[in-house]
């Protein structure tokens, strides 16, 4: 599961990191605790020319036919042994997949006294990386606004994660982000890259139980306990 994550990188930095070829049309700032139901910035296929492009939208998927929005708040995460065949998601892994940009990410350990220990994991270079996402246009129908939202892959943890969780967020190597957006026939979909990122690649910490409060957000988040 992925229910937390956090950004060092602001617009700029991340705009180069994924090749999108054309600036943002709306500020990013870093941010050291990233919840669901926020909008964050997104990388996906322009649908008219095929360049990448960074948008705004909310954690948290609805799905298209959904008769309101509610159903995002439990859908911030899609298993990636079941999207495929799930109704929320199987259109959108066919036609909307998409990058989430990230520096790390949290994870809770709970011990035998039932306490939720936080850890922060990121990439042992520090570099930024993508989740494997996938992304909905949701139409309100009082108001008729169109709303974009998207959801975190996860898959089986790794080793180095498997002793804090049973699952882990999928992360894309750059080599691998334009053949997870590119379009493909449903027959021959990306998925061979929804697996556990490499745990020698991989590093974790613990870091203080104040993330657990959405209203902090701050860079002191991610230093060690």
């Amino acid at each position: 599961m992925c229910s937390r994550y956090y950004r060092r990188s602001a617009g700029q930095h991340i705009a180069e990191h994924f090749g999108v070829a054309r600036p943002s049309s709306f500020a990013i700032s870093p941010s050291y605790n990233i919840a669901p139901q926020t909008i964050q910035p997104v990388v996906r296929l322009r649908e008219e020319s095929f360049e990448r492009e960074l948008v705004p939208m909310r954690w948290g998927f609805i799905p298209h036919w959904a008769r309101d929005a509610s159903i995002g708040i439990g859908a911030i995460n899609a298993n990636c042994e079941t999207v495929t065949t799930g109704a929320v998601f199987r259109d959108a892994i066919r036609h909307r997949r998409c990058l989430i940009p990230a520096d790390g990410y949290f994870e809770w350990q709970e011990n035998a006294r039932k306490v939720k220990q936080p850890h922060a994991v990121c990439l042992k270079s520090g570099t930024p990386f993508a989740f494997a996402g996938l992304w909905e246009r949701w139409i309100e129908r009082t108001t008729n606004r169109p709303l974009e939202t998207y959801t975190i892959l996860t898959t089986e943890p790794n080793d180095l994660i498997a002793s804090i969780h049973d699952r882990m967020p999928v992360i894309l190597a750059p080599k691998d982000y334009e053949r997870w957006m590119a379009p493909a026939e449903p027959a021959h979909l990306p998925v061979d890259l929804l697996r556990p990122y490499a745990t020698e690649e991989m590093m974790t910490w613990k870091v203080g139980i104040w993330v657990g409060d959405v209203r902090n957000d701050e860079a002191t988040l991610i230093g060690p306990r």
